[in-house]
């Protein structure tokens, strides 16, 4: 079920974050410097796998939070860009779609909020992003869909540490 969703997609209660990303280890800004703060153990762990060169445009990251009670399980890295200063590309958004959904039925996933993909820093319209992931979602109806439209993201001081 696909949900428009409005506040801050940190808070959402759902199995599954997703963060957009770049493949060089940097969370400087937008909702990655936000998802950074929050849960500074995943963003190491996220720039030991761009190191290694295990985050490509295509294939999500995922970290795995075990569990924690009254929070996300899972925190899935979505790269958006390659190089920090690049623009996100359409091509590059529906081929992670493609990696996100197969990992969503693999794990079993049943709710996931989702951010406007390649949208704000990235550069791209979120009309033509948002036929994209409605199209990838509307194939899973057994998963709960918070899809978060760009509407401004909230100051990064709202984003406390979780872990």
């Amino acid at each position: 079920m696909l949900h428009i969703s409005t506040g801050n997609l940190l808070n959402a209660d759902v199995d599954a974050l997703v963060n957009t990303v770049n493949t060089e280890g940097v969370m400087g800004k937008g909702i990655a410097l936000q998802f950074k703060q929050a849960y500074p153990a995943m963003f190491r762990a996220y720039a030991v796998a761009c190191k290694a060169r295990e985050v490509q445009l295509g294939r999500v990251h995922i970290y795995d939070l075990g569990g924690l009670v009254g929070g996300p399980r899972w925190i899935i890295n979505f790269p958006t860009k390659g190089h920090w200063k690049s623009k996100s590309r359409i091509e590059d958004i529906a081929k992670g779609l493609l990696d996100l959904t197969a990992k969503v039925r693999e794990r079993g996933i049943r709710s996931i909020a989702v951010p406007p993909l390649g949208c704000g820093y990235g550069g791209l319209d979120w009309a033509d992003v948002s036929p994209l992931i409605f199209d990838a979602f509307s194939k899973m109806p057994e998963v709960n869909v918070k899809i978060y439209p760009p509407v401004g993201a909230p100051a990064v001081e709202t984003a406390t540490m979780r872990i």
